[in-house]
């Protein structure tokens, strides 16, 4: 493999190298050695933001060329990079704070730098959903990671629909401005006894983890403008596995389908059986579709 300086490697590929560093997200002792060596090493540091993460540099004593490499820009710079790093040149792939791509840009980055055959590397360290999960007290053996949640409230409780069974616990990012919104629309599509675990302002001077049931985290958000500001992550516990819709729940809503239109039957079927009208809709398009083929 290569030294981090460029050239053949021992696994046939060639140029220089993409080094996937992490960075704090909070506590600037949480900067590793590695991370600092090949930060101060490299030809180039592409950066979701250079003022930002120029800052950090210098806090550190590294003066490094930089370019900006985020959401608006990524695609076009990609093809500049990949060119540089196969041509020999090593360079350093950093976020605004903790580990690159969960939720932050650089995928296109990786994928054309790999697919080119130069070497990738990581310099693992901090990440707020690691952080989060290691302190929650929920199972984290297996877990579901789903970025930040939908800005619009609609798009919010659907994709807290999609995710209301699923058995692994469950993890989101979530902003300021979003938080009691998104606790809110949780506690109602997910349940508002679920076990839940919310961290705020990880490894910074007002970090606090909140736990308790999503409506008891929510009133207590919702109550203390102190814990609606920072960065979040919330984590929640897993569901449970529904019930398999039997006849009884179908033969309530062929019936109603019969005699009207998709919506009112779905209103009285969610009263008859009890079941959520976004599961009844769904399943009474699947019914008029299975007739049709009929």
């Amino acid at each position: 493999m290569s030294n981090g300086t460029g050239g053949p490697t021992s696994d046939g590929a060639v140029g220089g190298v993409l080094w996937v560093v992490a960075t704090p997200i909070g506590n600037m002792d949480d900067m590793s050695p590695r991370a600092l060596a090949v930060l101060g090493s490299v030809d180039l540091v592409a950066a979701e933001d250079t003022r930002r993460t120029g800052l950090l540099l210098t806090r550190q004593g590294i003066r490094a060329r930089m370019v900006s490499l985020h959401e608006h820009n990524e695609e076009a710079r990609v093809p500049r990079l990949v060119r540089a790093l196969s041509e020999g040149r090593t360079v350093a792939l950093v976020s605004d704070a903790g580990t690159p791509l969960i939720s932050d840009p650089g995928f296109r980055l990786v994928a054309a730098a790999a697919e080119a055959g130069v070497v990738v590397r990581p310099i693992p360290g901090p990440s707020a959903v690691t952080a989060a999960l290691s302190v929650a007290g929920l199972p984290t053996d297996r877990f579901v990671f789903e970025g930040f949640l939908p800005a619009r409230a609609g798009a919010r409780r659907a994709s807290l629909e999609r995710v209301r069974f699923e058995p692994r616990t469950l993890v989101w990012l979530e902003s300021a401005h979003r938080i009691v919104a998104s606790l809110a629309d949780a506690a109602e599509v997910l349940g508002s006894e679920r076990r839940a675990v919310l961290a705020r302002e990880l490894t910074k001077r007002y970090e606090t983890v909140l736990r308790g049931s999503l409506e008891e985290l929510s009133r207590r958000v919702a109550s203390d403008p102190e814990q609606q500001k920072g960065e979040f992550v919330l984590i929640v516990e897993g569901g449970t596995e529904p019930p398999p819709m039997g006849r009884p729940v179908d033969d309530v809503l062929d019936a109603l389908l019969a005699e009207l239109p998709v919506k009112q039957a779905v209103r009285l079927a969610a009263v008859v059986t009890g079941e959520k009208k976004n599961t009844l809709y769904r399943r009474a398009l699947q019914r008029r579709q299975d007739w049709a083929s009929e």
